[in-house]
Parts: structure tokens; sequence; C-alpha cells
């Protein structure tokens, strides 16, 4: 798999909101991208969802140009999204089901997703049954489910509290370490992105634009070690001065 951001814009009106960003993934990377409100992040989400269409520039995944949503990107926003009047294993299904999978594939998929997400026991549970955790994970199982190249997480962990937050995030990165994902992840919160991006990737605000981009080459066996490291104290003082200095921009 290869996603490639070219030279891209967007406008709204005549407001700019997006100005000639560009990067690259390949498959198996983790990649985040940070910024204060303004930035664009979830409009950059959006252009490569096929939700919304770029004004200028291009987004091309395996060199196919990206001109609508489709199987091959999974989202998972920061509200759950899961449908109340379905229990975990049918949301989990939905997509299978709107892709025309035959039955027993989607009951074997649906089973082995909710296994990798833990939540075996919670299949038959309609989510106002499951904790916001457990809801986040349920719309990570659905949107693996489908099998999608690239998995586009939206500030997925944002309305959940700190212990759980933390808790989510060793889960994610724990998948991504399991399975070998692809994954893009916007965030506003600089320790998350460092905690599990392999590459980080800094937007200044009005319009978005990418201004600062890092590697994170730091040990990830012990998530609550890492957190009170030096070297990782050291990398978050110093993003967390690159946005500071990006305040004075958003007024």
């Amino acid at each position: 798999m290869e996603l490639i951001v070219n030279n891209l814009s967007k406008h709204f009106g005549e407001k700019l909101i997006l100005d000639h960003l560009s990067f690259s993934m390949q498959s198996g990377d983790f990649m985040a991208l940070v910024g204060s409100s303004g930035s664009g992040k979830s409009t950059i989400l959006r252009l490569i969802a096929g939700l919304d269409q770029p004004s200028s520039g291009s987004i091309t995944v395996d060199d196919t140009p990206v001109s609508g949503p489709g199987p091959d990107r999974g989202m998972v926003f920061q509200k759950y999204s899961l449908y109340p009047w379905l229990n975990a294993a049918e949301n989990v299904a939905f997509g299978m089901r709107l892709q025309r999978m035959k039955a027993a594939e989607i009951k074997e998929r649906t089973a082995y997703f909710l296994e990798v997400v833990g939540l075996s026991d919670a299949a038959t549970k309609l989510p106002r049954e499951l904790s916001g955790g457990m809801q986040q994970r349920v719309a990570i199982a659905r949107a693996l489910a489908t099998n999608p190249s690239i998995l586009l997480l939206d500030e997925p962990f944002g309305a959940l509290d700190l212990q759980i937050r933390e808790s989510m995030q060793d889960f994610l990165l724990k998948l991504w370490q399991r399975t070998g994902l692809t994954v893009l992840l916007i965030t506003h919160d600089v320790e998350e992105a460092l905690v599990l991006a392999q590459r980080v990737h800094v937007l200044a605000p009005n319009p978005g634009r990418i201004i600062r981009s890092l590697d994170v080459d730091l040990d990830k066996t012990d998530l609550d070690q890492l957190r009170l490291s030096s070297d990782f104290l050291a990398l978050r003082r110093s993003l967390s001065a690159t946005m500071r200095e990006l305040e004075p921009a958003l007024s």
C-alpha cells in the first residue's frame, strides 16, 4: 500500500483551509498529524477518505486517484458513530453486508475482529450497554472488518477521560504491532502523537500546512515507562514549544 498526498490545497469559499500539503505513507506505517484548531486536521482526513474533494493537488492510494469513499480506507471518528439499534456484532458486520460478503465470511470475520479488539464477550450488547472505550473498540473492529489498506483515525480518543484514553492508546499500539496495520492518526494531543506514531507532522493553522516533521525512534514496549522517559519528555517539550509558537496565528 502506498498513500501519496501531493501538493494538496482546499478552499471553502474564499477561505484557504489547507495550503500545498504533501506527505506519503507505506504499508505498515503509523503516522500522526498533530495540530490545533484551524489546522485543517479533519479536512485532511475527509479528503483522504473521499468524503470531500480537494481544490487542487492529488491523493492516490496505490497509484489510484481518490475520487470518493472506498473500502480501501477505513475511518474511525471521535464520536463512536455506532448504530444504536444494532448490537456490537451487528455493528461490526454492517460494512461487510454493504460489500455483499457471504454470510459465512461475515460471521467468521465478525467473530475474529471482536476477538482482536477484546470484545468477544460483548457481541450481543447494544452500544448503550458498553463503555465509551468499548464502543470505540467496536468502531475500530467495524473499520478493520472490511479489510482496508489504511485506517484513518479522526481524534478517536478525544471524547474519553484520561485513564481510558491512555488504555485505548495502549490497545491501539498493540493492535498495530500485532496486525501490521497502516494507520494515519490526527490529533491535537502532542503526547498521543508521540506515544503512538512512528512519524509525526506538525500542522500550522490558518491555513493548515506542515511546518515540522520528525521520526519517533523510542522504545514503546511499556507505555507507562515511555511517558516518564527523558527522551520522550524532551520530544514532548520540543513539540509543545513548537505548538505554542503557533498560538498567535489562531487570532
